[in-house]
This record gives structure tokens, sequence and C-alpha cells, in this order.
């Protein structure tokens, strides 16, 4: 399977290393990939961290912004800026850098969550809460949706 799926925390080394979960790898290897690319997230305290592709197709949608907007100068900023490449090492394990903590703020654990095409890194505790959150969300939706006659 070609997706990031699923969620796992796994903790953070004396060297300040920690292990990508192994179905991750396994995709991550399965694409030839060496180092992968990873994002800040705008609106959530996580990283979203791909192969090269993932760059590539933020690239795309810049191309189709008018380079002398101010919007195209905020999105390659964002994209190149606040982006950054994370190397594995041989054993399948990232550095987690002040670039990581920075942002999730994780500093014994890291839980990754799968995002379809892409993972995220998350710190535990706000992995948990965020998930909760969205949970409560569908449930909402999903009960009106139900009072409304049901759903479209």
């Amino acid at each position: 399977m070609n997706r990031f799926l699923g969620n796992i925390t796994n903790r953070i080394d004396a060297k300040g290393r920690v292990s990508v979960p192994a179905h991750f790898r396994s995709i991550i290897q399965k694409a030839g990939h060496a180092e992968l690319y990873a994002l800040r997230s705008l609106h959530l305290p996580a990283l979203d961290v791909g192969g090269p592709e993932l760059l590539s197709r933020f690239d795309k949608r810049l191309e189709n912004e008018d380079p002398f907007a101010e919007t195209a100068d905020d999105m390659s900023f964002y994209l190149h800026a606040d982006g950054g490449f994370l190397k594995l090492d041989g054993e399948g394990r990232i550095t987690i850098t002040d670039f990581i903590r920075e942002h999730t703020g994780v500093s014994s654990d890291v839980t990754f969550a799968g995002a379809n095409t892409h993972f995220q890194m998350w710190h535990p505790d706000r992995f948990e809460a965020h998930r909760t959150t969205v949970r409560e969300r569908l449930a909402e939706k999903r009960q009106l949706e139900t009072l409304n006659g049901g759903s479209r």
C-alpha cells in the first residue's frame, strides 16, 4: 500500500534521533527517497513531511500564481524559507532539529500520523487533542446532517 496510514509514537534517543515508523519507511524506500521535505503546517502545530514530490506539488501550485503578486512571494517564502529537508540515516531515523522542535514542541517523543500522500509529525499530547477535536467536529457534522434529512 502506498499510503501513509495510522499513527505511532516513537521515543527520541539520547542523540536526538527518532525512528520513522517501519510502514512509513517502507513507502519512502520504495519511492527511492533518501531525504524528505518538511514544511511547518500553517494551521496546526505539526510538520507535513513527504518525499520531494510534496515540494514539487506545492511548486506547481506556485507556478500558477502571478510572479509579481504578493501571494506568489508569500507562497515562495513559506515553501522555501520555512521548509527544509530531513535526511534519513541508514537505520531509518531522522534527527529532531530546532526546526522541528520549535514548531511542534516535541521533546522526548514524536507522534507520526498518516496523511495519505505524506505524514505529519506531532507532539503526542497535541496530536491526541487534535484527534479528539476532529472526531468531535465530524460527529457533530454527522448529527446535523442526520437531523437535516440525511447525508448528501
